[in-house]
């Protein structure tokens, strides 16, 4: 995978902060028309997913940015937020699960970023790599 732009390493960045789980960035632009890059990642229940995108919200704002949309923030299983070129899902784990966009865009190139919280288990389980 070549260097992520500014935007998605802030995302990132955005998401350890409030300790996100199982983060996985693919490269979209050669496989999806819709977006660059996806940013998915994990939170353990609807309010560190609603902290978790309102931080990545929060951080992109300093720097003059603001999502095309947010979907989800009500019930907060899965929430989307579309940054035009970057697109960040943020899911618990049984959508995460049920779901499986990793699985989904197997042909996109990828990178798993550091996780402290749960060494990354989960990508061992589901084979997400």
């Amino acid at each position: 995978m070549q260097n992520i732009p500014e935007k998605a390493e802030i995302i990132i960045k955005a998401l350890q902060a409030k300790m996100a789980r199982d983060i996985i960035t693919l490269e979209m632009f050669e496989v999806m028309a819709a977006a660059d890059y996806m940013i998915i990642c994990t939170g353990e229940n609807p309010p560190q997913i609603r902290a978790l995108a309102e931080n990545v919200e929060l951080k992109l704002r300093e720097f003059g940015r603001r999502p095309m949309s947010i979907q989800g923030l009500s019930n907060a299983k899965w929430v989307l937020l579309d940054y035009g070129d970057v697109l960040v899902n943020i899911f618990d784990d049984e959508y995460r699960r049920y779901y499986e966009l990793e699985k989904l865009w197997l042909d996109a190139p990828r990178r798993i970023e550091p996780d402290d919280t749960h060494s990354g288990k989960q990508y061992k389980e589901f084979n997400y790599v």
